[in-house]
């Protein structure tokens, strides 16, 4: 993933961690394996999922790659940092990973297809390292679910040049409604989706900074200096939505964002 829209800043991590402990429970109060596991983390990035689902599998063993040497190093400073001893990190390219066909028994992919100009194929080669009976569990989000209360037309057009921008780069930021497609075009079995509503009220005061604030007004704002330099979005726009995407996690907003959990079976 050479040209990750969010980057590989400091700031971007920090937000990938917020984005990731806040929506834990969420998005893998059942990603669990057998025990005994050999399991494949496609795409790890700086580890923020990592350290989550290794810690709730501990007698399992993960194999997380990446692309990004730099996002590798942090991944490994923070599994060490949390004391987890059953990842190994390697440097692998999701269009030709470097292992034996049939080696994993599950895989597990979260936040990587939609920055992929060539999910399908990417599918494909994940397929040919899982062993069959296996299953890929993929996780993605889609922008296009993304409502809230104040509503704002600015707001809807900040969200909307993320996902413009990200489809220059050959990425689709509502890959999300699309995972059911991708694994049935791939021959895949069993296939099982499930939405994952974050809904943010007054009454749920860690998602306000943790969501809200933290990953989702954040991510936009990352984007919002490539965007304004394509000229996706004028800086007058942007600037107000970002503000009125910041108020619904005042007194009286409401956020919503649905992600997709795929589960599905190589036979």
């Amino acid at each position: 993933m050479k040209d990750y829209i969010h980057g590989y800043s400091r700031e971007e991590t920090t937000r990938l961690n917020d984005q990731a402990n806040s929506i834990a429970e969420l998005l893998h109060w059942d990603s669990k394996w057998k025990e005994g596991s050999l399991i494949l983390e496609a795409g790890c990035g700086v580890g923020a999922q990592t350290k989550i689902i290794a810690k709730n599998n501990i007698d399992s063993t993960f194999v997380s790659v990446d692309l990004s040497t730099a996002s590798l190093e942090k991944a490994e400073a923070s599994i060490k940092e949390h004391d987890i001893k059953n990842v190994e990190f390697k440097v692998a390219d999701l269009l030709n990973l470097p292992f034996k066909d049939n080696h994993f028994d599950h895989i597990f992919v979260c936040f990587v297809l939609e920055h992929i100009s060539q999910p399908k194929e990417a599918i494909q080669e994940l397929k040919r390292v899982l062993k069959p009976g296996g299953t890929l569990m993929i996780i993605e989000g889609d922008h296009g679910s993304a409502y809230f209360y104040p509503d704002s037309l600015s707001a809807q057009k900040v969200v909307q040049a993320q996902v413009t921008l990200q489809e220059q780069k050959g990425g689709n930021a509502n890959i999300g409604r699309s995972l059911y497609p991708l694994l049935f075009d791939s021959g895949f079995k069993n296939i099982t989706i499930s939405p994952r509503q974050v809904y943010v009220d007054d009454s749920k005061p860690e998602l306000l900074d943790g969501f809200i604030k933290n990953t989702f007004t954040a991510m936009v704002r990352g984007i919002a200096e490539e965007a304004l330099a394509k000229k996706i979005i004028s800086k007058e726009e942007m600037n107000r939505g970002i503000n009125d995407l910041s108020k619904t996690a005042e007194g009286g907003g409401t956020f919503c964002y649905t992600f997709f959990k795929g589960i599905a079976i190589k036979e």
